[in-house]
């Protein structure tokens, strides 16, 4: 039950409000959509593309939402030696052919976003990723950033640790 934003012994770090997730949101739509980019299906990378991608779908007008799961951060600054998919799969018939936007909160070592990337591409879609933060070290450079920072982000939905039973 770990959750991975307990940040406190950090000195220097971006932190994201939930007001700001809105204006962040609504400027990355835009971009995406100056861009000439017409997405057909927003793919969430789960867990924490889930928020972000529901909020392009809404500023995009795109009702075809999917999720890919992936787990890769344990903790802060701790991670599994690659990323690893988990199940449920998204559906390979559903997607090839399709124009997908790819969204995820951070693209931080860039190692999630381009097995995800190249997962899609192998499926036959053609495959453009949003993100709201870029770190300088990500070995993929999303085709549409809000931000770019060097520093540890802590996100409005995962800034406190999970809601446990009351009493």
């Amino acid at each position: 039950m770990a959750y991975h934003v307990d940040s406190r012994d950090l000195d220097s770090k971006e932190i994201l409000t939930w007001d700001l997730f809105g204006t962040a949101s609504r400027e990355l739509a835009q971009s995406i959509v100056d861009s000439d980019f017409q997405p057909e299906i927003v793919i969430a990378v789960a867990r924490g593309g889930l928020l972000p991608a529901g909020a392009l779908s809404y500023a995009l007008g795109l009702k075809l939402a999917d999720a890919i799961n992936v787990e890769f951060y344990t903790d802060v600054h701790e991670t599994l030696p690659d990323p690893v998919l988990l199940a449920p799969m998204l559906d390979v018939d559903a997607i090839r052919g399709r124009r997908l936007l790819v969204v995820d909160d951070v693209a931080d070592s860039g190692r999630t976003l381009a097995l995800v990337l190249k997962l899609l591409r192998d499926m036959g879609a053609e495959a453009r990723s949003a993100v709201l933060y870029a770190k300088p070290a990500s070995e993929v450079d999303p085709d549409y950033v809000w931000r770019r920072t060097a520093e540890w982000i802590v996100f409005p939905w995962s800034a406190e640790p999970p809601v446990t039973p009351a009493g």
